[in-house]
């Protein structure tokens, strides 16, 4: 497992090697990775939007950035944790993924309250089991 900690709010993040769903002899290389995000902090925040940077072995990046994850935009209390699964497919063997999400402060009465700022989501590798991860 892999995690950071911004402004009190943790990402935790596990990476799965789906070997049904991967086909080595045709250089399809598939991935699920689950995703916790729990609240330390003593306001409320909601996800409003991720951004993803994915790297694979041969060192080709791709940026992915939208709204929410999976279709939502989590709102979460203090105290609260919200988890998703999600999914990469790569042409390598192995990979690497980082990436941050934008939340926004919904303390109430807050000079801060609506602001956005990110958190950083934990760099982690996608490695095939049995193979020796190569990045460039």
């Amino acid at each position: 497992m892999y995690r950071a900690v911004t402004h009190n709010i943790e990402v935790i993040v596990e990476p799965f090697y789906l070997e049904e769903q991967s086909s080595p002899d045709e250089q399809r290389f598939v991935w699920a990775y689950r995703v916790t995000i729990i609240n330390h902090s003593d306001i409320a925040v909601q996800l409003r939007s991720r951004s993803w940077k994915i790297t694979d072995a041969n060192g080709r990046t791709e940026e992915v950035h939208g709204p929410g994850v999976v279709g939502e935009e989590p709102f979460l209390k203090p105290g609260d944790s919200y988890q998703y699964s999600s999914g990469c497919p790569l042409t390598t063997s192995s990979g690497m993924m980082s990436g941050s999400y934008m939340m926004q402060n919904h303390e109430a009465g807050s000079t801060d309250e609506g602001k956005l700022f990110p958190i950083t989501i934990p760099a982690f590798s996608l490695d095939m089991p049995g193979y020796k991860p190569v990045l460039n």
